[in-house]
């Protein structure tokens, strides 16, 4: 784990930017298409570590953007150059633009100034979507990302961005996957060779402390 300085140093709040992927209800929620996914991230804690990151993002003054997976009742637009595509197209659950399977899901609270980003296809938040120009216009520096899943969308996200430049911190425990101990092997082998991974704890210490401290 990084020392507290230095992950202080990396969540500037002005140049930091909070992103969740996917946390959304036809995921994550109660009647979610995927169940097994949607326990995991529930019952092992990750969604309510990132209510409480998204919480003290709003409280400090950190951007928060949320990724969100959508399609259109009638397909178009969408990728169809996977099994994964094929096989959520047949899931009884459907991420339909408009829904409440596309509605960031409880716990976590949606603040007026929140961004949110939708995209119709693929696998990334970030390649093909808006959130790349969004963070360059908002100055973003440190990319926080949080969210599911560990198999799939988050270590896209933290390719993609470090590829674009950014530097990522991933909270360990506010991510989930599938099953319950590949996300601690994915964070070990791969995402902690190209991120800062850190607890939800210690992202929290380091933007709570940012927030005490009045400029001089």
């Amino acid at each position: 784990m990084p020392s507290y300085t230095a992950l202080s140093e990396l969540l500037e709040p002005r140049t930091t930017v909070l992103l969740t992927v996917e946390c959304q209800e036809g995921v994550v929620g109660a009647d979610s298409a995927l169940p097994e996914l949607a326990e995991q991230a529930r019952a092992g804690g990750a969604l309510a570590n990132v209510a409480r990151l998204v919480a003290a993002a709003h409280d400090g003054g950190v951007q928060v953007v949320h990724a969100v997976a959508e399609r259109r009742p009638d397909g178009r637009g969408a990728s169809r150059n996977a099994r994964l595509f094929r096989a959520a197209a047949r899931l009884p659950v459907q991420q339909l633009t408009g829904t409440p399977a596309v509605r960031v899901a409880a716990p976590i609270e949606v603040a007026e100034e929140d961004l949110v980003v939708r995209r119709l296809h693929g696998l990334s938040p970030l390649q093909g979507t808006d959130v790349d120009p969004l963070l360059r216009n908002l100055g973003c520096r440190t990319l926080i990302v949080t969210g599911v899943s560990a198999n799939v969308a988050v270590p896209n996200a933290v390719f993609d961005a470090v590829n674009r430049g950014y530097t990522v911190v991933v909270p360990a425990d506010a991510i989930a996957g599938v099953p319950a101990d590949y996300t601690p092997a994915m964070i070990r082998h791969t995402l902690a060779l190209v991120a800062t991974v850190a607890t939800t704890d210690e992202v929290l210490a380091c933007l709570e402390r940012a927030r005490d401290v009045k400029p001089a």
